[in-house]
């Protein structure tokens, strides 16, 4: 088949998820993987809105059915919820597949995309499969470098990526900045925010990107169930843009995209305040502790406003294999660029300690 495939797809790069952790209980033997501490992937350790599964639970009967292709109700729960008009919301499996929908509206040869060197991976590997050129930019103090992104455009640029908070450094961009890089932004250009993680910034920090919607802005904002919601087993997430926007994204949408299960599990976790906030507050006290830990065992760390540190290990790749041996999946950052770093999730408070131990005798072995 390689012979009649599109010639550029063989250069693809391919996104490498955290490992699972019945993969690594496959590996080493292990008859089960209720030991093991997965940390390598930024979930929310709570697990899901408990209001989430009774809804699913109650629509199990409905699966012989095609799900409604509009998201008629989500969309109008999302509405309300964000003051928008349901015009201007369109609901996606996962934040990803709007990336996807971006790069079929937006992309193609002789277009440039400009994005941060060490941002989130997805928007090179849309970019690339829509044989787009990727102008990187590359961060300063491990944040979006809002000046120079904006001197990087040219006329032939129409996207441009900035994740806030970013995965994988952790790091935000201040309101304020944001306010002038869009202020500046060129009509021809679309500014795709990802706000994956907003919900966890501490709020004074969270800039109001959906003012730039309400204006009419050249922008188009991403937000997911994965996180807060804990919902990132059902993918689905969703994007927020002006009508017209939204009017182009739903050209490129297939029809039933997202399933009854996601769809009714995403309307009942949004109303479940009590589960995000148990979330917030766990990162108000476990990212602290890790901090603290991290400094007791000598290590650097890039310090974060979301679920997640970025921590310089000084071999990634080693300390990633050794912790799995001590049954901790952290992510290795590799492919960032960054070989000397891990992305450690946030867990329970049990789960953390499990990980600083286990990082202190693989640090201890390699000294």
């Amino acid at each position: 088949m390689q012979h009649i495939a599109n010639s550029w797809v063989a250069h693809l790069g391919v996104y490498k998820p955290g490992q699972p952790v019945e993969e690594l209980a496959r590996e080493l033997g292990l008859q089960d993987a209720s030991g093991i501490a997965k940390l390598a992937s930024n979930e929310n350790p709570l697990g899901p809105s408990p209001k989430a599964v009774a809804a699913v639970r109650a629509a199990a009967d409905m699966m012989h059915f095609y799900p409604d292709g509009g998201a008629f109700y989500l969309r109008r729960a999302l509405a309300r919820h964000l003051d928008l008009d349901p015009e201007q919301l369109l609901v996606a499996n996962g934040s990803n597949e709007v990336i996807e929908f971006i790069g079929h509206v937006f992309m193609g040869p002789g277009v440039d995309v400009v994005v941060a060197d060490m941002a989130f991976a997805i928007y090179r590997l849309i970019t690339d499969m829509f044989c787009a050129q990727p102008v990187l930019v590359p961060m300063r103090d491990y944040t979006h470098d809002l000046p120079a992104m904006l001197q990087a455009i040219t006329p032939a640029t129409r996207v441009v990526f900035i994740a806030n908070p970013n995965n994988p450094t952790g790091t935000m961009v201040a309101p304020a900045e944001l306010d002038r890089f869009m202020d500046a932004l060129p009509p021809h250009v679309v500014a795709c925010i990802d706000e994956a993680y907003i919900d966890l910034m501490p709020p004074d920090t969270r800039p109001d990107c959906l003012r730039y919607v309400r204006e009419g802005r050249n922008v188009i904002l991403l937000r997911t169930f994965s996180k807060s919601h804990g919902l990132a087993g059902f993918r689905i997430g969703y994007a927020v843009a002006p009508q017209q926007g939204i009017a182009l994204l739903n050209k490129v949408r297939q029809p039933f995209n997202v399933g009854i299960p996601s769809m009714v599990a995403a309307m009942a976790a949004l109303e479940d305040h009590e589960h995000v906030g148990r979330f917030q507050e766990l990162i108000k006290s476990e990212l602290p502790f890790m901090e603290q830990g991290l400094r007791r065992l000598g290590l650097a760390y890039v310090p974060s406003v979301a679920n997640f540190l970025m921590v310089d290990v000084g071999d990634g790749e080693a300390v990633f294999h050794e912790l799995q041996r001590e049954l901790v999946i952290v992510r290795p950052l590799t492919g960032y660029g960054l070989p000397r770093h891990v992305r450690i999730s946030l867990g329970t408070r049990a789960e953390n300690e499990r990980c600083l131990e286990a990082l202190g005798r693989v640090l201890a072995r390699k000294a």
